[in-house]
């Protein structure tokens, strides 16, 4: 017996009292109709972002955490990450706040510099992201809870935490232990040392 019969089975036994009874058993179906349905779905499914999209936010999440000692963002690939958390985890608003702010940082950067962002060089793509972060913590200041959300904050706080939560800002970026020992809850600081990936 699998692990889905099983668990089928204990939801029946419990008189579909777990985990909201008629959604658990319905969604407990056979690894064939699995497989059938999400061969369905990846047909009908259509990228939320483009790669050339994905690429760009590479490049803006790169500005955001560059490459020094260790790897930046663009490494991380928050660019992927970005995609798949705007589509899956916002609200439909926010995700056309998002799809907005990529032609809006476009004309940004063609009104401050006279060319396209990616054409940019480094000091130019800081120089742009630091006046839109201005702006940005600005216009949160005086929002009122229905005011829409600010783009750049979320190009910012999605780079931040891809970078974080993937392995390459874990790793390299952080003090990372996979098995950790006892629990230490008064740990010397050293000058320098970096933060914990895991507590």
């Amino acid at each position: 017996m699998n692990r889905r019969d099983a668990v089928a089975r204990v939801a029946l036994i419990m008189g579909g009292t777990l985990i909201g009874g008629d959604y658990f058993l319905t969604s407990c179906s056979s690894p064939e109709a699995e497989k059938e349905k999400k061969a369905t779905v990846k047909k009908q499914e259509k990228p939320f972002l483009s790669q050339d999209q994905v690429a760009y936010l590479n490049e803006v999440g790169e500005t955001i955490l560059p490459t020094t000692k260790t790897p930046g963002a663009k490494a991380a690939d928050v660019g992927s990450f970005m995609a798949v958390m705007v589509k899956d985890c916002y609200k439909p608003e926010d995700q056309q706040i998002f799809l907005k702010g990529l032609t809006q940082l476009e004309q940004a950067s063609q009104k401050k510099n006279g060319k396209g962002f990616l054409e940019l060089d480094p000091a130019q793509r800081t120089a742009l992201l630091t006046a839109l972060d201005a702006e940005q913590k600005q216009y949160s200041q005086t929002k009122t809870r229905e005011a829409p959300n600010h783009y750049f904050r979320m190009f910012k706080e999605l780079t931040l935490l891809g970078y974080f939560t993937s392995e390459t800002g874990s790793t390299k970026a952080l003090r990372y232990l996979p098995v950790p020992g006892k629990y230490d809850g008064c740990v010397p600081y050293k000058k320098g040392d970096r933060a914990w990936a895991t507590t």
